[in-house]
């Protein structure tokens, strides 16, 4: 990988960690309202937060979404946010796996199997990729080197375009997404960049084989204006500016895609911030809450403070399920008001 392709990923973090770059779309999560239970007749000590996602056993409802590597910063990042992850029984999403496609010396910003050996794992890939070189033996390659429990495939066209010399080219990707949900021995996750995901694409991607639906909606960061704002150009952080509230807001896209697939497991993410949002996701009908910059934030301080965010949320989650006289998980489903 060139050395500008490390410095653009380098500063993907500096913009996320220092620069105004959420959506101007609010989320929504203050109009989701929980039931609350003055009577809940369990104690706190009975409410279990433990679950399972595509089969694989957590202790907590909660994903590291996908965010950075390429880069030795990236992989210190990645390496605290592992840790944390396994430490706590949550899952953990890598950033894009194609750096490490192009130049394996890059291998080790993304392997973190040597010091999370049990964490729930993500790989990643642009779906976009599969027009432009990324074959099935490459992405079989990258779950099986990275050790990873699933493949999570990221659909970005709207960055792509604000991305100088991104890679548009997204025509006649079902066919090549079938081949490849059919190929690959783990489930494979599409997701949004910050955008959403509308039922009918949902159920295109289901149709493609897809196992899981991340919804990745508006109201968190606007990659529109991540790109608009490292482009150093004026007239393109124009443009991007002018996509800072596209999108579907998180909460609308998880209650509108559980309501189009019933049975499809769904991680929302996008604007969670806490663990009553958690708790709010989770009663919309998503198996998993996903949050990203908030854990980039504690990964650049520190490991200790990515157990601080884990244990601050699962705590939130808790006392919200308890006020909802939801002993578990799956029992928020009937705690909406």
């Amino acid at each position: 990988m060139s050395e500008s392709t490390e410095q653009r990923k380098s500063r993907h973090l500096d913009v996320c960690l220092d620069e105004d770059v959420a959506s101007r779309l609010d989320a929504g999560w203050a109009a989701v309202r929980l039931r609350h239970e003055a009577l809940p007749e369990l104690a706190l000590a009975d409410v279990d937060v433990g679950t399972a996602f595509l089969g694989l056993p957590l202790r907590a409802p909660l994903l590291v979404s996908s965010m950075t590597g390429g880069t030795s910063r990236a992989g210190d990042i990645n390496r605290r946010l592992a840790r944390g992850a396994e430490a706590a029984g949550i899952a953990f999403a890598l950033g894009s796996g194609r750096a490490m496609l192009e130049d394996d010396g890059l291998r080790e910003t993304f392997d973190v199997r040597p010091v999370a050996p049990r964490v729930v794992l993500f790989a990643n890939l642009g779906a976009v990729q599969l027009n432009y070189g990324v074959r099935i033996d490459d992405a079989r390659r990258l779950v099986d080197v990275l050790g990873a429990n699933g493949l999570y495939l990221h659909l970005n066209p709207l960055q792509e375009a604000l991305q100088r010399g991104g890679d548009t080219n997204f025509r006649a990707l079902e066919p090549k997404i079938a081949a490849l949900c059919a190929a690959l021995p783990v489930p494979v996750i599409a997701k949004s960049v910050g955008s959403g995901i509308a039922p009918s694409t949902a159920a295109r991607l289901v149709e493609c084989g897809v196992a899981a639906i991340d919804v990745a909606g508006a109201g968190g960061t606007s990659w529109a204006r991540v790109e608009g704002k490292r482009s150093n150009d004026s007239a393109r952080e124009r443009i991007a500016e002018a996509f800072g509230d596209w999108g579907y807001p998180t909460p609308r896209a998880t209650a509108a895609l559980r309501a189009a697939l019933p049975q499809v497991p769904l991680v929302a993410s996008g604007g969670i911030r806490d663990g009553v949002h958690v708790a709010k996701a989770l009663a919309l009908g998503a198996g998993l809450a996903g949050l990203a910059l908030p854990f980039l934030r504690a990964a650049e301080e520190s490991e200790c403070a990515v157990t601080a965010l884990i244990d601050e949320l699962v705590a939130g989650l808790r006392i919200a399920m308890f006020a909802t006289a939801s002993r578990r998980v799956g029992d928020l489903r009937d705690a909406l008001a």
